[in-house]
């Protein structure tokens, strides 16, 4: 009897998980805070691939504009409290599609102890494909709901 899978079949299969291809390339990655928000680009996209923006409207409105420049389609944020929503806003209506991802979903994975960790290992995830966002309501449900 003929074995189906050889040893080679398998090794093919199971591949390298250092080689996963990048599902969204242009993708950005922010931990979201109460005073500033740390945003993750892909390392070839700008010479400070990891930026640190404050919270009022004008340093969200300069976050788009850099993540634009930087080739950047989506993002995704965690969501922490009530501090994302005027970035997921802002961003929205810069044309970024927007995913917001539960924070334990990302939070179980150890050694990541800083803002800027943070930022670049939901960068990663996103770039892979590995983020699953939460439902969020149209835009008139939202304000119908405030």
């Amino acid at each position: 009897m003929k074995q189906k899978h050889g040893r080679k079949q398998q090794e093919k299969r199971s591949g390298d998980p250092g080689s996963l291809p990048p599902i969204t390339p242009n993708a950005a990655g922010i931990d979201i805070g109460s005073e500033e928000h740390w945003v993750a680009v892909p390392e070839d996209r700008d010479e400070r691939p990891v930026r640190c923006f404050r919270c009022f409207t004008a340093d969200l409105h300069a976050m788009a504009t850099w993540l634009k420049a930087c080739g950047i389609t989506t993002v995704a944020m965690e969501s922490t409290g009530v501090y994302w929503i005027p970035a997921y806003q802002i961003l929205e209506a810069h044309g970024f599609e927007v995913k917001l991802v539960n924070a334990r979903h990302v939070k179980n994975v150890p050694g990541r102890k800083s803002d800027v960790a943070d930022c670049q290992w939901l960068q990663r995830l996103h770039t892979y494909g590995l983020l699953s966002a939460s439902f969020r309501p149209d835009n008139e449900v939202c304000v119908l709901r405030s």
